[in-house]
């Protein structure tokens, strides 16, 4: 029996062994010759539009890398998850991602909540996580000012959109008033709001809210409608910026309607419809009609890929990937610490949404585009420097 037990006993031991070489740090991201990184989307829930579309664009970038021979001559692997939407859910896939399933560096989640909940388990981890598309001021900084270690973004900052909108509005629509109709529940509105209205060279001549999630917005609506005023900013997302196109429209308000990356998605169009949508400007981190070979390239194979367009969200999350190679290799490893340092060192990257190098707060240095849109189809683009 006491045989029997010290067998037992030795077995265990060996099968522990294992395990804690396999969990380690250093190299425990790359299985053999794969490379994992980690996908977390929003693919189903409030913001599945813009996770489906980036996921798919991530799934790209992997291909492409594969097919040209992986990095560091180790293909990549692909860890997916869907976070629903849900904060909660983003936390605990982060934590999975960086101690159960060893990823070398996350990429997502789509928006800003997610991203913050997140955050915290990525930096438990010592893993990078880097969110395309969480564009709130704030979600890459610690109480104390600091910057989080572990997270990431190549999207440009909410301030710097409501600000970018108010300088357009005042240098290149004219504009001397504004009215603001806000979605009040969204930290991503309320900052678009504050930046604009501290930026705008004129007078706001009314502020009005509503909630995520309205579809129903003739009353408020009609509070503004008999105003004089020069632009109507809508700081918001497309699911409540399209009705509010459409039914502005049909009330007769026809002044330049402005908003934020949010508005940024095909279904805008769908639901504003297309014959509303004239004198409308938003931001926007990709121009898919730009006439540079990389981005026709890309928005050629998506679209043959996944028989959908190419949007700004699809090329941000495409960037995320091959910023996150560029480390990988200028690492020579897939530790997760040393891939995190090297992005620190990361410049003049020259990814699709523009050239780019990372600031001491983890924030892409970029441009911001304006799209304008006229009788459905963007008719123009203005560049807004991040120094002006």
């Amino acid at each position: 029996m006491r045989k029997n037990i010290k067998g037992i006993f030795a077995i265990v031991v060996m099968f522990m062994v294992v395990i804690i070489a396999s969990c380690g740090n250093g190299e425990s991201s790359s299985d053999g010759d794969t490379i994992k990184i980690g996908s977390m989307f929003e693919l189903t829930g409030a913001a599945a539009a813009y996770g489906t579309s980036m996921n798919n664009a991530l799934s790209m970038a992997v291909a492409e890398i594969n097919e040209a021979g992986g990095i560091n001559g180790q293909q990549v692997e692909i860890v997916e998850y869907d976070t629903k939407t849900d904060e909660t859910e983003a936390t605990s896939i982060t934590t999975r991602l960086g101690t159960r399933d060893n990823v070398t560096a996350i990429i997502g989640p789509a928006t800003t909540g997610s991203m913050q909940a997140a955050i915290p388990s990525a930096n438990a981890a010592e893993v990078p996580i880097m969110s395309p598309t969480a564009t709130d001021d704030g979600v890459l900084t610690a109480a104390d000012g600091s910057v989080h270690p572990y997270a990431w973004r190549t999207s440009f900052t909410n301030s710097f959109q409501g600000s970018a909108l108010a300088q357009f509005a005042n240098n290149e629509l004219d504009a001397t008033t504004a009215v603001i109709l806000s979605d009040n529940s969204s930290d991503y509105a309320i900052g678009l709001t504050q930046t604009f209205e501290e930026v705008f060279n004129g007078d706001i001549v009314a502020s009005e809210n509503f909630s995520e999630g309205e579809t129903d917005f003739n009353a408020v609506l009609t509070n503004i409608r008999d105003l004089d005023f020069d632009v109507l900013y809508v700081p918001g997302y497309y699911e409540e910026a399209g009705p509010i196109i459409k039914q502005a429209r049909e009330m007769g308000i026809d002044q330049p309607i402005l908003g934020p990356d949010g508005m940024g998605n095909e279904v805008l169009r769908d639901l504003a419809g297309a014959e509303n949508m004239n004198d409308v400007y938003y931001t926007s981190h990709f121009v898919v009609t730009s006439e540079d070979p990389a981005v026709q390239e890309f928005v050629t194979n998506y679209k043959e890929e996944f028989g959908v367009d190419a949007d700004m969200f699809t090329g941000l999350a495409y960037d995320s990937v091959y910023v996150i190679k560029e480390a990988i290799e200028n690492a020579g490893s897939a530790d997760p610490a040393a891939v995190n340092e090297a992005l620190t060192n990361i410049t003049d990257f020259p990814g699709i949404t523009g050239t780019f190098s990372f600031d001491e707060m983890h924030d892409p240095v970029k441009t911001v585009n304006i799209i304008e849109i006229q009788n459905n189809e963007e008719t123009g683009v203005y560049e807004v420097d991040p120094n002006f």
